[in-house]
């Protein structure tokens, strides 16, 4: 063997083990904190999946990874309390966390894009740090956390997001453009505001205990929106044009006011239900086309909606409110011709106002009903409501 061939084999061989070390055809379990700086050599790329060990009790710093393409999952981990990387800019898989009971500190100062995010009960994770931002998620859960905040997730596109359960965030803003499948707010912090400027289309809406809804430049839903139990004064969105499935607004106890000034069409149920401040319906100047069936229940006095003139399942109007001329003047004429094709019913000033199928006890003098009540009774929770219109037409 010559001197040369002496010295160029062996660095050759720590080379290809260096670059081995970088790809694996599984997933790299880390035990400690010597496991986690062995891979600080993969300054691009790691492929393959990296997990941390239930019993690893060491902070862990992924430093010197440049992109992790698989997933990074911590699960069932009682101990650790720390887990960073300086230089990861990308995850092409999951960034799995779930029940990581101690877990503080999560930081990621580069990270830009995860195909998905999901974290799940982390009681003691108050402020994970992301400078990125992060702006390219597919999916978006989190869920059962202590996060004060989600600064630094300012997603521009997104495939599905859920954000539950979480009684500490107050704020949830981000830079959206879109929604391609479903978006869900629910039992976070009572006073949590929400605001999307720039979010102009989504498939499907959730929005429950929420302190406020901005969604300024919303111009069509392919799906369903429903808001559900909030505590909002008002809510607006004057772009909005289309409705591809349902339109809920059941149980927000403080509305007073529900204004969609340009929407024209809503293909499924439109529901107002038990907003027991609302004392007037009259923000959808111009629907004119509902596909399934309009259903009101609630005090409210004033009812108007002047463009309606075609209503293709059911139609259930019940207040407290005295609206009984609204019912027979503008109303009743529409199912006479014809308009209204589903089951007709159309009451004011009633007792205990119900969702379609109910019959409620007359309380004015002067109080009568128009039509008759179905006996098909509507899920006030549910956003499926697009369904219905089928049922109404037997």
């Amino acid at each position: 063997m010559s001197p040369l061939t002496r010295y160029v084999l062996p660095a050759l061989a720590a080379a290809s083990s260096a670059y081995a070390s970088c790809s694996v055809s599984g997933t790299t379990t880390i035990q400690n904190s010597g496991d986690a700086t062995a891979l600080a050599s993969c300054t691009n790329t790691f492929s393959g999946s990296v997990a941390i060990a239930t019993g690893t009790t060491d902070s862990i710093a992924l430093d010197g990874v440049g992109t992790i393409d698989g997933d990074l999952i911590v699960n069932n981990n009682s101990a650790i309390t720390s887990l960073s990387a300086d230089s990861l800019t990308e995850i092409t898989g999951k960034f799995n966390l779930d029940t990581v009971q101690v877990l503080s500190t999560v930081n990621f100062p580069k990270l830009k894009k995860v195909d998905s995010i999901v974290w799940n009960a982390l009681p003691n994770l108050q402020t994970p740090t992301f400078n990125g931002p992060i702006t390219q998620v597919g999916t978006l859960d989190i869920q059962n956390t202590q996060l004060q905040s989600l600064e630094g997730i300012n997603l521009e596109t997104v495939d599905k997001v859920t954000i539950a359960n979480n009684r500490y965030i107050s704020d949830i803003s981000m830079q959206l453009g879109n929604v391609s499948t479903s978006l869900i707010l629910e039992a976070n912090n009572p006073e949590v505001n929400v605001t999307f400027p720039n979010l102009i289309w989504a498939f499907n809406l959730t929005f429950r205990n929420c302190s406020s809804v901005s969604l300024p430049s919303l111009e069509t839903l392919n799906g369903s929106m429903g808001f559900y139990g909030n505590i909002f004064e008002s809510f607006i969105a004057p772009n909005l044009t289309k409705v591809g499935g349902a339109l809920a607004f059941v149980s927000n106890a403080e509305v007073t006011n529900i204004s969609l000034p340009l929407l024209t069409e809503v293909t499924g149920t439109v529901q107002i239900a038990n907003n027991t401040k609302l004392s007037g319906i009259d923000g959808v100047p111009q629907l004119k086309t509902i596909g399934g069936a309009l259903d009101f229940s609630g005090n409210f006095s004033k009812l108007e909606i002047p463009a309606l003139n075609d209503v293709k399942g059911a139609f259930n109007v019940q207040s407290t409110g005295d609206v009984q001329q609204t019912c027979d003047s503008d109303f009743k004429p529409l199912k006479d011709k014809g308009k209204i094709q589903g089951k007709y019913f159309c009451q004011g000033s009633v007792a205990n106002p119900g969702g379609e199928g109910t019959t409620p006890v007359a309380t004015g003098a002067g109080a009568k009903k128009t039509g008759a009540a179905s006996s098909l009774n509507v899920d006030a929770n549910a956003l499926g409501l697009i369904g219905l219109a089928a049922a109404f037409l037997l």
